[in-house]
């Protein structure tokens, strides 16, 4: 079941949905905005030849700081990894969905590639992954609203939480734009 406006703010004071900074003016009938974060991860492209998704390559992306009344210019055809601007924590009984708004989708602004989800137990900022698929730059401000997280009651608390130990929970906690991890291979030990 997907949380009304009066279920979130409830799940909010009481402290189980937390958006950190909070603005009661973000949320929505059915979600609450999220803002852009100033942290941005570009692809190196003129240093490697490939993007190899079972080898850790530390220095694929590169880390832009947007300062405060600047934006970061997203050209056609970009692909980059931005930050929301809010830590959000779900608890262990609660899902979170990403999406975009629909006033920048109709620009050409995709946030997110396929990481939509917000599994229960997560706590830290959202990495996005922007695309632009217009056929003009599109200015990048901090602070924008640039998606929406609706929230759906799970039938019953996970038994593993994201995060817990043993999980392999990659980006629990993580501030900022952060990187992709090395996928690994079922019975493939990785060194």
């Amino acid at each position: 079941m997907v949380l009304s406006d009066h279920d979130i703010k409830i799940e909010i004071e009481k402290g189980r949905i937390v958006l950190d900074p909070f603005c009661a003016e973000l949320i929505q009938p059915a979600s609450i905005d999220v803002r852009l974060g100033n942290d941005f991860r570009v692809f190196r492209n003129s240093d490697h030849v490939a993007i190899d998704p079972e080898l850790h390559q530390p220095d694929l992306t590169e880390q832009i700081i947007v300062s405060d009344g600047d934006a970061f210019v997203l050209h056609p055809g970009q692909f980059v990894l931005g930050t929301t601007l809010e830590r959000i924590c779900v608890p262990d009984d609660v899902l979170g969905k990403l999406e975009g708004k629909s006033s920048l989708g109709r620009l050409g602004l995709m946030i997110h590639s396929t990481a939509g989800y917000i599994d229960p137990g997560w706590n830290g900022q959202i990495t996005l992954e922007l695309s632009n698929v217009a056929n003009l730059p599109i200015l990048l401000r901090p602070g924008m609203r640039i998606g929406q997280i609706s929230f759906e009651r799970m039938s019953s608390p996970v038994d593993v939480p994201y995060g817990a130990p043993g999980l392999g929970s990659h980006y629990q906690g993580q501030v900022g734009a952060t990187a992709g991890s090395p996928l690994t291979r079922p019975g493939v030990a990785r060194g």
